[in-house]
């Protein structure tokens, strides 16, 4: 991406991927695309961080309408067949790029008609000048035209040993470790005493174009956070909660605080997932350095020098809207939360909110308005129902979420919809832990110390959590640890 700001490449294809999120540098990376003459960008999701910048975009095929074969990590090949028909004008990779290829004059060397071709030439590829030294080699898999392809039964290349024929491909056969050195770090930390390190959540993917639209994946981490220590957030000022600034030498984005006691001190914690589509922050590969390993190539996405400092707004609040909006709203900390029945942005600002008022939807206004807390609640009412709804405080309290987002789906607007609670008292859940059946850390919480349990299968007999995919057991093993030390 450098050489593209250097002049020396006229043309780019970007295909798959999403570099102007999950590079490091982001900057310069989104410079260099701004800079190149003529950018493609081939994807499944119309629009991206990266198309933003491309000339040419091209329609390409999601993962259950393709046709092909898929080679697992344990070395087995499977046949995929489409689950779905292609939609519009959407095409596979292979095609586009034989496509292209032929109109660029290599009609001879793009001759595929089908997958099967492509396997073909993939099976013969594999015993190309190999006298023995490639252990992959599919002799004998393209045997049976196109009618075997379409039958094939997964198998594993080179058997069923722990690598193909019980070796690795070294001079003695055995694994090699590559022992590799912490390389210094070349910036003084007097102006970055903190070291930033990035991965990715639990329930996310990559930039999160696809995964980011369930409601239930973003339930269980809905906002972008940097987590600290509370030792170093005590001692840097920081707001459990509130929000924060993270700078390095590449450059900043905004975050929401979390304390947490299993973060190394020193040490910062964020996540790669969030975009210019989704949140006005928490654009984590605008941070990091564009070193890379010298054996893997890997970016040094996990020690960047940092620095975070406390960001306080005038006013905070939510906007609920049961339908999208063509942009994110304009404030300083604006993050869309993916929620059933429609759409919900965390906000917070320090303008006046008019510019926020002005995307909620057209119908019936209900107000209310607390002058000593700096408190607004609206709600829009359209056809009887809650088409959406603001809510914003500069000192006072914000209402649980839970309750009205269900009122979107709602036959009709609850008499308590502006105090955000129904009729009654209503317990708050807490964060989202189990994903899959909406259970809350409250509610995990309470059930051990009501029940006294001492394991995770507990939890899941008693209330069902970490019973379905599993994913969140790690977690309920976590607070079952905390209880423990609580109680002790």
């Amino acid at each position: 991406f450098r050489s593209i700001g250097e002049g020396r490449i006229k043309a780019l294809w970007v295909m798959a991927t999403n570099p102007a999120v999950s590079m490091p540098d982001g900057n310069a990376v989104r410079e260099a695309l701004a800079s190149c003459p003529f950018v493609v960008v081939s994807d499944v999701v119309e629009n991206t961080d990266t198309s933003a910048f491309a000339h040419v975009r091209l329609p390409a095929a999601a993962w259950g309408e393709k046709d092909g074969t898929v080679t697992n990590s344990d070395r087995t090949i499977s046949r995929q067949r489409a689950l779905f028909p292609l939609p519009g004008e959407a095409m596979p990779d292979w095609w586009i790029v034989k496509e292209v290829a032929r109109r660029m004059g290599w009609k001879t060397a793009f001759a595929y008609d089908r997958p099967a071709d492509i396997w073909r030439e993939h099976c013969r590829l594999s015993t190309y000048d190999n006298d023995g030294a490639r252990l992959f080699a599919l002799p004998d898999a393209a045997q049976g035209g196109n009618s075997a392809y379409d039958a094939m039964t997964p198998f594993r290349w080179g058997g069923d040993h722990p690598f193909a024929g019980g070796r690795f491909p070294t001079d003695d056969g055995r694994a090699r470790l590559v022992l590799v050195a912490q390389k210094p770090l070349p910036e003084p930390l007097a102006k970055w005493p903190l070291t930033l390190n990035t991965g990715r959540y639990r329930d996310q993917w990559h930039s999160m174009t696809r995964t980011g639209l369930a409601p239930k994946l973003a339930r269980h981490r809905e906002e972008p956070l940097v987590e600290v220590h509370p030792d170093d957030g005590a001692r840097l000022g920081l707001i459990d909660g509130g929000l924060a600034r993270v700078d390095t030498p590449q450059g900043d984005s905004l975050y929401r605080v979390a304390f947490h006691p299993g973060q190394r001190p020193g040490e910062l914690f964020v996540p790669i997932h969030w975009t210019d589509r989704t949140s006005s922050g928490g654009r984590t590969g605008l941070l990091s350095r564009p070193l890379v390993d010298p054996f893997s190539g890997q970016p040094g996405f996990k020690r960047t020098p940092a620095s975070i400092a406390t960001v306080t707004p005038k006013w905070r609040g939510f906007l609920l809207l049961s339908r999208e909006l063509a942009a994110a709203p304009r404030c300083l900390w604006a993050t869309r939360v993916a929620v059933p029945s429609g759409v919900m942005w965390e906000v917070a600002g320090n303008g006046d909110l008019k510019a926020i008022e002005a995307l909620l939807p057209k119908g019936e206004h209900i107000e209310a308005q607390d002058a000593a807390r700096g408190t607004r609640r609206i709600a829009i009412v359209a056809g009887g129902r809650l088409a959406g709804a603001l809510f914003v405080t500069e000192t006072g309290e914000l209402p649980p979420r839970d309750w009205l987002i269900a009122q979107l789906a709602a036959p009709e607007v609850a008499p308590t919809l502006l105090a955000g609670r129904a009729p009654g008292v209503q317990a708050d859940r807490g964060p989202i832990i189990c994903v899959c059946f909406d259970i809350g850390l409250k509610t995990i919480v309470a059930a051990i110390r009501d029940q006294r349990l001492t394991d995770t299968a507990a939890i899941g007999t008693a209330i069902g959590a970490g019973t379905n995919c599993g994913s969140c057991r790690p977690a309920l093993a976590r607070i079952l640890t905390e209880e423990k030390s609580d109680a002790a």
